[in-house]
């Protein structure tokens, strides 16, 4: 009962359903993202995507590049700009752990998740991820279709 009530708050805004599917993820990571009002109140509304986003670090700072947020019509002369790229906020040991793991060959930075936690605060959650190939994408396909063939079976059995 007091779970139910702890996420009262808790909303996905947008999901990059794509990165486990092209990606090995090794590890995630929780971050806040620095944004405009107007971006909050876009967001508030549903309208965002992250699948053809990444993180990079530039300059000592993560930074999220090509992720979308829609402009908001009745922002006025307060609106942003739709693909600009937005500071992640991040710890420097993570920061350091981060840029020691994209130094790694085929390592990179992928969004996977952008939402509002409990209290309200907009997060995004990154994975340290290894890019597949295509034979690695066709292994995940397969496991993915055994594993609804073997549920369809055991539930007729």
């Amino acid at each position: 009962m007091a779970k139910a009530d702890e996420n009262k708050n808790y909303k996905v805004i947008a999901e990059n359903r794509r990165a486990r599917f092209d990606y090995f993820i090794e590890s995630d990571l929780e971050v806040g993202i620095v944004l405009t009002g107007s971006e909050v109140k876009s967001l508030r509304t549903g309208q965002s995507n992250i699948a053809e986003s990444y993180a990079s670090v530039e300059d000592g700072e993560l930074w999220l590049v090509n992720g979308h947020i829609a402009a908001l019509t009745n922002a006025g002369v307060f609106g942003h700009e739709e693909r600009r790229k937005r500071k992640l906020l991040v710890s420097k040991r993570e920061l350091s752990r981060l840029w020691q793991a994209i130094g790694r060959e085929g390592m990179t930075l992928v969004p996977l998740v952008m939402y509002f936690n409990h209290r309200g605060l907009v997060k995004l959650k990154i994975g340290v991820a290894k890019g597949k190939k295509v034979a690695d994408k066709r292994e995940t396909s397969a496991k993915r279709d055994w594993n609804r063939q073997k549920q369809r079976l055991l539930k007729q059995g």
